[in-house]
């Protein structure tokens, strides 16, 4: 199995097969069903994979395999499609772990040999080769652990002509023992192929145990993973990324974990913990739970993974494409309630309040062990400490079926080929270069980032996710956040003017390369990411820290 011809060796570690399979492809551990114990118990969750000793390791390690192919899916609420899949489900397996323990997963690539590429790296390829990100969290992005610069390749034509056996491939992350407990999740990440994997199914949710869990309202409560998938079906299958329309023509069809508008159930007086996972490649999800009157606020506790000081009442709630949400849900008066999101069609998942009321009604908690510290940019030391990104798209600049350039513009942009030409319609300005480091980022320092987007058009938006460290977002649009709020990925909607933000972010322990990119997916496939290198200030390899900026 060749390399991807569309990235370079340089950029594109071919990830390393590993002989042998510890675990059967249901995984070693034996899955369990997530039940709650009360009145949810009908409402559908993800299987769960939790550690366990391992004799060759000092702590838990959780073992699982994900075996991706193409399966046939029972959608409840849709029909039969056939997708690529984890493990056959859409979600995949949630998994859980905790600080100090070992994420190891096996990964099978059943799918068949990929189709011939001839276009350049910046157009959709390989769609049946994968990686694997494990979104939000803060460990290596380097070697096997989650390094988005792999590739697990499926057979060969002649591999799969002769019988030979399906690649395996092994991804271990390390959770560092103070990682922040919270809901976090995974996905595959080879540029170029992510956006058809991800409106497929190709996600699944991972839950970092900790302090948060033991506080006495929380730990009452049924423990709910909330995972919104947005699919892309055509005549029962996902259509292939042929063209920069690819699939405008095609409407979402969203699902909760798996299935369309499944029904909750919740006692009057009730508090149950929803953990929300946009795993959406295309559609933000301004949230909000409605009711024939009155709707549920929602008592939000954590955002992308990280615990607030105190829980914080939202009657709407704003997630962009791979942004989680943290909520707990007090039920209310009896009757039907609906989780909606703001221009979708239909509700995402009904709530039946109905039953014996809780006597006294469940709690909530007043205050919450904080997540994350604050970082303050008085600390800020590094004069060359800010950095500007503006997502940028040109119409009609190539020819063929993918037309327009999705571009990263500001700090380190891309160099263009021709600097002294018409920018707007350049085949390398601000488009990804697997070769080319925009941002060369020493450990220990603290930065500050202005992010924007120049869409005029409301509903383009182009979320802005950085791997690796998580980021302080102080100001949305000029206006300073009090208390600020710990992100992964910040969304940019377009206007006049298009959103713009601030945040502060230090970046810590693990040095290698790691991207940021925007999260509307299709724009990542074709081309607005950037190249991020963490390094260790000591290093006397390192002769370009001066700048910051962007090194060939």
């Amino acid at each position: 199995m060749g390399e991807n011809s569309g990235i370079t060796r340089r950029s594109m570690l071919k990830a390393i097969p590993v002989a042998g399979l510890a675990a059967a492809a249901s995984g070693s551990l034996g899955w369990r069903r997530e039940a709650a114990a009360s009145t949810s118990t009908s409402f559908p969750q993800p299987a769960v994979s939790t550690a366990r000793p391992a004799p060759d390791s000092a702590s838990a390690v959780l073992e699982q395999t994900l075996d991706v192919r193409f399966t046939e899916v029972s959608v409840p609420g849709y029909g039969r499609i056939t997708t690529r899949t984890y493990n056959g489900t859409i979600p995949g397996p949630t998994v859980r772990v905790r600080g100090g323990q070992t994420l190891r997963l096996t990964h099978v690539n059943g799918l068949p040999p990929n189709p011939p590429h001839t276009g350049g790296h910046n157009t959709p390829h390989h769609p049946n080769s994968f990686n694997l990100h494990t979104h939000g969290m803060h460990v290596s992005p380097s070697g096997l652990a989650d390094n988005v610069l792999r590739e697990f390749a499926p057979r060969t034509p002649e591999e799969a002509t002769s019988g030979a056996p399906e690649p395996r491939y092994v991804t271990t992350v390390q959770v560092p023992a103070d990682h922040p407990a919270g809901t976090y999740w995974y996905h595959p990440h080879l540029h170029g192929a992510i956006a058809e994997q991800i409106v497929g199914g190709m996600t699944g949710v991972i839950i970092v145990e900790g302090d948060v869990d033991e506080v006495p309202e929380i730990k009452a409560a049924d423990d709910l993973v909330v995972c919104v998938n947005e699919l892309k079906v055509k005549d029962g299958k996902i259509p292939a990324f042929t063209s920069g329309a690819w699939v405008a023509g095609v409407p979402s069809t969203f699902t909760v974990n798996g299935t369309v508008n499944p029904t909750l159930r919740l006692r009057p007086g009730e508090v149950q913990r929803w953990r929300l996972v946009a795993a959406t490649a295309f559609t933000a999800l301004r949230l909000r739970v409605a009711g024939d009157r009155d709707g549920l606020p929602m008592h939000q506790i954590a955002q992308d993974g990280v615990t607030f000081a105190k829980p914080v009442v939202q009657n709407m709630l704003d997630l962009s494409m791979g942004n989680r949400a943290d909520v707990l849900i007090r039920g209310g008066d009896p009757g039907r309630y609906e989780l909606r999101a703001e221009g979708v069609p239909g509700p995402l998942m009904t709530i039946e309040v109905a039953g014996e009321p809780c006597r006294p009604p469940m709690e909530l908690p007043t205050s919450l062990p904080p997540g994350k510290p604050f970082l303050d940019e008085r600390d800020i030391a590094n004069p060359h400490a800010d950095r500007e990104v503006i997502f940028h798209a040109d119409a009609r600049v190539f020819t063929g079926a993918f037309p327009n350039a999705f571009r990263v513009l500001g700090t380190g942009a891309t160099p263009a080929a021709d600097p002294h030409g018409d920018l707007t319609h350049d085949p390398a300005y601000g488009l990804f270069d697997p070769d080319y480091t925009n941002h060369t980022l020493p450990l220990g320092t603290i930065e500050r980032w202005s992010i924007r987007t120049d869409e005029t058009v409301p509903a383009h938006s182009h979320p802005f996710h950085l791997h690796t460290n998580q980021v302080l977002l102080t100001h949305r649009n000029g206006q300073r956040l009090d208390p600020p709020v710990w992100h992964d990925t910040i969304g940019l909607a377009g206007g006049k003017p298009g959103d713009s933000a601030t945040f502060l972010v230090t970046y810590e322990d693990f040095t290698g390369r790691a991207i940021a990119h925007c999260h509307q997916l299709h724009h990542e496939d074709l081309g607005m990411m950037q190249t991020v290198q963490y390094v260790d200030p000591q290093s006397p390899a390192r002769t370009d820290l001066a700048s910051g900026l962007g090194t060939s």
